[in-house]
C-alpha cells in the first residue's frame, strides 16, 4: 500500500503524527507538503495527491487542512476521485465500504492526533464491500461523464 499525504500549514502538525505512524507501521507514504507552517493554499497542496492517486501510483490519499472542507471540495472535482471528510471510525468504515473512497481529508481542528490515527487506520484497513454500493457508484460516475 501507497498513500500519498498533503496539508496545508493548518494541517501540518497532525501530517507529522501521521507520518511518524506510518514510518512506525512500516506504511509507504509520500509527503506533498506543505513543509512549513507558512500560510499554504490548500488547492496547490491537494492536486499532487489528487494525481497521484487518480493515475494509480498510489492507492490511497489523505489530505489535511483545518476543517477538511477544503481539501474535500477540492478532491472532488475531479471524476476518479472519491474523497471522504471524515471525523470518526465509523464514518471512515462506511466511506470505504459503502462508497470506496479512495481519499481521505482530515480537520486539524476539528479531530485531536489519536482520533486522526484510529480514523486513518479504519480507513486504510476497511476494503469496499462492491455488490449494490458498486451500482451507485457506476450512476455517480455516470452523471459525473460530460460526454
Amino acid at each position: 500500500m501507497r498513500v500519498a499525504l498533503g496539508s496545508d500549514h493548518a494541517g501540518l502538525a497532525l501530517k507529522q503524527v501521521l507520518i511518524d505512524y506510518f514510518k512506525d507501521k512500516g506504511i509507504a507514504y509520500s509527503d506533498f507538503g506543505t513543509f512549513c507552517e507558512r500560510a499554504a493554499d490548500y488547492p496547490d497542496i491537494s492536486f499532487p495527491v489528487i494525481r497521484g492517486v487518480a493515475s494509480g501510483e498510489f492507492e490511497f490519499g489523505i489530505l489535511i487542512c483545518g476543517t477538511g472542507i477544503g481539501v474535500s471540495m477540492v478532491a472532488n472535482r475531479f471524476q476518479e476521485i472519491r474523497a471522504a471528510l471524515c471525523g470518526d471510525p465509523y464514518t471512515a468504515r462506511c466511506s470505504r465500504e459503502h462508497n470506496n473512497a479512495n481519499i481521505l481529508t482530515l480537520g486539524s481542528r476539528v479531530v485531536g492526533p489519536g482520533l486522526a490515527l484510529e480514523i486513518v487506520e479504519v480507513f486504510l484497513r476497511t476494503p469496499f464491500l462492491g455488490g449494490r454500493h458498486q451500482r451507485r457508484l457506476d450512476k455517480i460516475k455516470l452523471l459525473s461523464d460530460p460526454s
